[in-house]
């Protein structure tokens, strides 16, 4: 038979010595990793068991050092952790905020750092971080309420207090010209906002789109609504704020559907537009833009089809339908040229396509109907001028080089000039 392992108390006896007691574990604690911004030292009431990777310390101290090396996707494994142990401490929910502010994770920062304000009332760094980050988010009510807060518990910084009243100021610029129609100074403001502090406000990323939008710079437009896209949805629940009486949310999807209508993607902008009246079914202006987005959907649709049936004359009129509610909507001046390109009105299918460019001016559709209208019109000037620029845009399209080529014959020959040499081979010899 083996004998049993020997023990400490057996080794004590041996030795004519009492056995040691085992030490008692120490209070766990939560250390802050960015000292600036989290009280140290918040303890977790009551007996847990660490889970089978470490105790609270270890986990509180692994977390903090992956945080000062910026390594912030580790140190929210451990501060997850820490949180799990000890989820009434408002220092864990602190660590943990911070890891998800450095990981952009704005929303998931948001609810932790509200919960260490609700653990921790008393903490003036809790509501420090808590008021950065709704200031952050464009909420400038709460950011002031926080930061007032942290004032009064001598954890406030004179900097925070100037960037609030900055994105403030340029806040209330921005939608003041906003209400006016000052597009430029609109979007001058909106993005002063957002570089004095309000970096992931998504108010202010779509009036910074509206603004693109009205001036006609429609791919910025979508990038900047890509970007906001790209901030957490959720945040927009949080903003009750409303600009013009209509809620931030509802205010983004009507953006949304403007941007998706200029750039022809109609069944996106009337989603979207049903969307906002969804959240914000009883504003006015909603219900108005929604009806002109159908409006304009249903006379695209129907000149599309009217077109497809060859009945041209009919189709212009549906277009033109559209047009009255949208008059800066290039896709539909573009599709009206091309009625009237088939109809042989030249004329009339240069003007659209110069509002549609007017409009968008990287729009090569448009681009390329206008130069095959001036060539029609033997505009050969204006003719070869555009070809230029589609042959640049367009260099593999064979077409495109060809026509260049002929519409250089064609302005040489007006100017009496020999064209005897000139070949076209596929590609355009430039003389």
């Amino acid at each position: 038979m083996r004998s049993p392992p020997v023990t400490s108390a057996h080794l004590a006896a041996f030795r004519g010595r009492r056995p040691r007691r085992p030490r008692r574990a120490p209070a766990r604690t939560c250390s802050d990793p960015a000292p600036a911004t989290m009280a140290t030292g918040a303890s977790c009431a009551g007996p847990v068991a660490p889970p089978s990777g470490g105790s609270l310390q270890e986990m509180t101290r692994l977390g903090n050092e992956w945080y000062k090396k910026g390594r912030h996707a580790e140190a929210l494994r451990y501060y997850d952790r820490a949180v799990s142990l000890c989820p009434e401490s408002a220092a864990c929910r602190g660590n943990r905020a911070a890891a998800l502010i450095g990981l952009g994770r704005l929303a998931d920062a948001l609810r932790d750092s509200e919960e260490a304000v609700r653990l921790d009332p008393a903490s003036g760094r809790a509501h420090s971080r808590l008021a950065g980050l709704y200031l952050r988010l464009g909420m400038i009510e709460k950011a002031r309420r926080h930061f007032t807060q942290a004032r009064h518990l001598h954890e406030s910084d004179p900097a925070d207090w100037e960037k609030l009243q900055d994105v403030e100021m340029h806040l209330g610029r921005s939608t003041d010209a906003r209400k006016i129609g000052d597009w430029k100074s609109a979007l001058r403001e909106a993005d002063a906002a957002i570089a004095a502090g309000a970096d992931s406000s998504q108010l202010l990323r779509a009036l910074r789109s509206e603004a693109l939008l009205r001036l006609h710079k429609l791919e910025e437009a979508d990038s900047t609504l890509t970007s906001l896209l790209k901030l957490d949805k959720s945040l927009l629940s949080w903003t009750a704020a409303k600009l013009s009486g209509m809620l931030v949310e509802s205010y983004v999807h009507i953006v949304r559907a403007q941007v998706d209508m200029a750039l022809g993607r109609f069944d996106a902008a009337v989603a979207a537009a049903e969307n906002a009246r969804l959240i914000d079914p009883g504003n006015a202006e909603v219900g108005m833009i929604l009806n002109n987005v159908r409006l304009v959907a249903r006379a695209r649709a129907q000149g599309n089809e009217l077109f497809k049936a060859a009945k041209f004359s009919d189709a212009s009129i549906a277009y033109g339908e559209g047009l009255k509610y949208d008059p800066s909507n290039p896709v539909l001046h573009c599709n009206r040229a091309a009625c009237w390109w088939k109809l042989d009105r030249w004329e009339k299918a240069v003007d659209d396509c110069n509002e549609a460019l007017r409009i968008q001016p990287t729009y090569t559709k448009a681009l390329l109907r206008r130069a095959m209208s001036y060539s029609k019109l033997e505009r050969w000037a204006d003719c070869v001028r555009d070809y230029e620029v589609l042959r640049k845009e367009l260099p593999a399209d064979t077409e495109v080089a060809e026509a260049l080529f002929h519409a250089q014959v064609a302005l040489k020959t007006t100017r009496g000039e020999d064209v005897s040499n000139m070949k076209f081979g596929g590609e355009v010899e430039m003389v």
